[in-house]
């Protein structure tokens, strides 16, 4: 890869898959619909714990440990978040939005706490070219780890002043990318106040390509 290229990274669930979606669905059918707002909640804070203790634990295990820590889970449905996931939809203003990013001359990657399998079937709904996506399942780590970032590195050369982070997640995605001095976009979808603040912040994917050649030019 050529040093002077210039690189968007983007996380993929919430960002650019709705993940809060997905799993609220899937929680929607096993609780039903009066338990499934409380539950996703929950679900937020128990899934970083979980992540955090057994960094070398498959995103797969990850969700049916988490969903086993919010709730009993009926018989049969251990998998029900991994069956899912392949499914779960991308938000509607991605594709064309990646695709004026890329044609205005920017390498794309996916950096993700997630497995192989899910990212291509996630990779293959979004429909747009990445460069790469690198996944916890292979590295053994999930973010705000910040193992990820250095196996982009070490891939792709990529120059710190030329790599800009695109996400929804303030923790486990803007925070990491603040410490290690990038530049990042944050995808506010759900109108909360940014903590710690990001470069940029936007409502949605809608007008990416123009903030990201606001930051690099």
């Amino acid at each position: 890869m050529r040093s002077m290229d210039r690189w968007a990274t983007f996380d993929c669930y919430g960002t650019l898959i709705d993940w809060n979606g997905g799993i609220g669905r899937e929680l929607e059918r096993l609780y039903g619909p009066e338990h499934a707002a409380s539950l996703l909640h929950e679900y937020h804070e128990v899934e970083p714990r979980v992540q955090r203790e057994t960094p070398g634990m498959s995103y797969r295990d990850v969700m049916a440990t988490t969903l086993s820590r919010i709730s009993h889970v009926p018989a049969g449905e251990e998998d029900a978040l991994g069956r899912s996931l392949p499914s779960w939809q991308t938000f509607p203003e991605v594709p064309a939005s990646l695709e004026e990013v890329r044609a205005r001359g920017w390498k794309l990657a996916i950096l993700s706490n997630t497995d192989r399998e899910f990212i291509d079937a996630s990779m293959e709904r979004i429909g747009v070219p990445f460069e790469l996506a690198i996944v916890a399942g292979e590295l053994g780590s999930y973010k705000p780890a910040l193992r990820h970032w250095e196996e982009f590195s070490a891939r792709t050369g990529a120059d710190p002043a030329r790599h800009v982070h695109v996400a929804a997640s303030l923790f486990h995605d803007v925070a990491p990318a603040r410490e290690l001095g990038l530049r990042s976009v944050w995808i506010n979808r759900l109108g909360e106040e940014p903590k710690p603040h990001p470069d940029i912040e936007l409502r949605s994917l809608s007008g990416l390509a123009d903030a990201l050649d606001s930051l690099v030019a």
